[in-house]
């Protein structure tokens, strides 16, 4: 008599395909606002995850139930170097970043997991995230308010930029907070839908038009419009076509200001096993062990990098559908990764995408830059760290305002500041700085 098998296993089904859709429905949001935010290309972000998505279950031999996806971790950076070098140079760092998690998984397969946690203690990891955050206030003040970026110009007027970030950012919050089923994981989409219906109102009721006429741009550049909303790109854009995949080019520096910034994802990345192992009761740091699934996470990296999309992470909002549904099959999975694929080539998505108005992103963006940071305070909260011994204080102190402030370094070849100087500079302090005596 053949033993039925476990929900656990790897069960490929055809009737799974719209639990698969569910799946990328519930990362959708937070997968395409990562390129909206960084200039990349969200068809491209689909694909890249569906792919990377499809090497990681390769890698951990289809024995764990998660979905990849754009990782918040690297917008700053991508900001930053997409500023610098151009999408190609970017994505060589990102690529590089990659690598870094499979030479981690190299190092936890000779030496156990311990040795990260040895090397990589909260101490340096928390303020690495906290500056990850906190280094993107400004861009997030800035898109809220209606400006660029860099706030070098004005997109839309500020009274009602304000009106849409406000509608976005408060409906992001109340569903994270009052949202009961699907919806509790969906508050980020439900955020850009909020915003997104906020400026049709305002388009349709003149508001936005009789704002523009009165609006006084100052000193700044005034590419403001009658229109918050022009479906022209909608409109040229084809049916079906070919994601825009952008292939890198080498740049050293790119490297060494991008790969320190994986470390603190990388952590993380226990952390994230750990929990989907809690909520399908299994033990994934043992099977496939968390050596292969870090390996497959940072292969999915390089290879989105490869494509010119974000780098990968496990989607904490996918965990949390696959407690809610119990669906724990990791095939399911498989089925999330082919429609993020399928949608890749849908030439229109993408198009319609970049109709949302930038108040919308900053609305959300002031909520989750926020919410980084805040997650490096809760790992060293977490980690009892006490922060008034010198060494600590030392450590954070130095990782915050190296980070935060820009320090930089001209080497002989390259320059290495920001977020990777920070994460640098911690794991040396961390290393050669000697433990407090105790009394």
């Amino acid at each position: 008599m053949n033993q039925s098998p476990a929900p656990t296993d790897y069960i490929f089904r055809l009737k799974d395909c719209l639990l698969g859709a569910q799946m990328l429905f519930v990362a959708f949001g937070a997968l395409v606002l990562v390129p909206l935010l960084t200039g990349l290309n969200a068809n491209v972000a689909l694909f890249t995850a569906g792919a990377g998505t499809l090497l990681f279950q390769v890698i951990t031999r289809g024995k764990v139930p998660v979905f990849l996806a754009s990782s918040f971790a690297f917008i700053a950076p991508i900001i930053y170097g997409v500023g610098q070098w151009g999408v190609a140079g970017t994505m060589c760092g990102l690529v590089a970043a990659g690598l870094l998690y499979a030479i981690l998984s190299l190092i936890v397969r000779i030496f156990g997991s311990g040795i990260l946690h040895r090397l990589l203690p909260p101490i340096v990891t928390g303020p690495v995230i906290m500056v990850i955050g906190l280094v993107l206030a400004p861009v997030a003040i800035h898109m809220a308010s209606g400006r660029t970026g860099d706030g070098s110009a004005w997109l839309v007027p500020q009274t009602t930029a304000y009106i849409i970030a406000g509608a976005a950012l408060l409906v992001t919050i109340l569903v994270s907070l009052l949202g009961r089923g699907m919806f509790k994981l969906i508050p980020i989409l439900c955020g850009i839908a909020a915003g997104y219906g906020t400026s049709l109102i305002l388009d349709f009721s003149g508001f936005t038009a009789s704002t523009q006429v009165a609006f006084d741009p100052g000193t700044l550049q005034n590419w403001t419009a009658p229109a918050l909303i022009s479906m022209q790109k909608v409109a040229q854009a084809p049916w079906f076509a070919m994601p825009d995949f952008t292939f890198p080019t080498w740049n050293l520096e790119a490297i060494l200001f991008i790969v320190p910034v994986a470390i603190a994802p990388a952590i993380e990345h226990f952390g994230d096993v750990i929990a989907i192992g809690g909520i399908t009761g299994k033990d994934y740091v043992d099977d496939p062990g968390i050596q292969n699934t870090l390996l497959g996470d940072g292969l999915a990296t390089s290879l989105a990098g490869l494509l010119g999309g974000p780098p990968n992470t496990t989607y904490s909002e996918v965990s949390g559908a696959v407690a809610l549904t119990r669906s724990f099959n990791p095939a399911i999975m498989t089925w999330a990764a082919i429609s993020a694929i399928l949608l890749a080539f849908i030439g229109k998505l993408g198009g319609f995408l970049n109709t949302i108005p930038v108040p919308v992103m900053g609305g959300i963006m002031v909520l989750l830059f926020g919410a980084i940071a805040v997650i490096g305070i809760n790992t060293l909260v977490q980690a009892g760290t006490d922060l008034m011994q010198p060494r600590n204080l030392a450590v954070v102190a130095i990782i915050l305002v190296f980070g935060i402030g820009g320090m930089s370094f001209d080497l002989a070849v390259v320059k290495l500041g920001g977020i990777g100087l920070a994460g640098v500079v911690g794991v040396i302090l961390n290393l050669v700085l000697p433990q407090q005596v105790q009394s």
